[in-house]
């Protein structure tokens, strides 16, 4: 049960993850997430950009999986995932963004698409597309990472960043 202006707004954090739009977060969820963004970027999943991001992204399901399964069915319902945000995520966020750096640092390798260690705004906004953000909010999203004002998001930026939309204060 959401009754807290705070797990509601956990709980819209909720479809971020939910990719697929079957009501519950699971691996595949987290491995066509790697797909479309390695599909936007034709990178090849065999590759070693490709093989890190589908690591990642395991790690990333295995530990929020810890984290919010509850009942251990490889499923996390809106429930589990509000009840687990609450109870874990609020009270450690640098927890969160380590469980999530490997797999937003092999995204942001997939979207650096000149090596230089960071993703532009305009391939970090694309990266946020293949997600399924909105292109529009998307474009904001993006802008918005870029604190240093360099044009690029780098992983400095992008690790506290996610922990924050996830771990958002009551």
């Amino acid at each position: 049960m959401v009754n807290s202006e705070y797990e509601r707004r956990i709980a819209a954090r909720f479809t971020t993850f939910d990719q697929d739009g079957n009501g519950h977060i699971d691996r595949s969820d987290f491995s066509g997430a790697a797909k479309a963004l390695l599909a936007e970027f034709g990178v090849a999943a065999r590759s070693d950009k490709g093989q890190a991001l589908y690591g990642g992204a395991e790690a990333l399901w295995q530990g929020l999986a810890g984290i919010a399964d509850r009942d251990g069915d490889q499923r996390i319902t809106r429930e589990e995932f509000v009840t687990g945000a609450v109870k874990r995520l609020r009270d450690k966020p640098d927890r969160f963004a380590e469980i999530a750096r490997p797999f937003l640092h092999a995204a942001l390798d997939v979207a650096d698409t000149d090596g230089d260690g960071a993703a532009t705004v305009a391939d970090t906004a694309r990266a946020l597309t293949a997600f399924g953000v909105p292109e529009d909010l998307a474009q904001q999203a993006a802008a918005a990472l870029d604190t240093d004002g360099d044009g690029k998001v780098g992983e400095t930026e992008i690790v506290p960043a996610f922990a924050r939309y996830f771990t958002v204060p009551e």
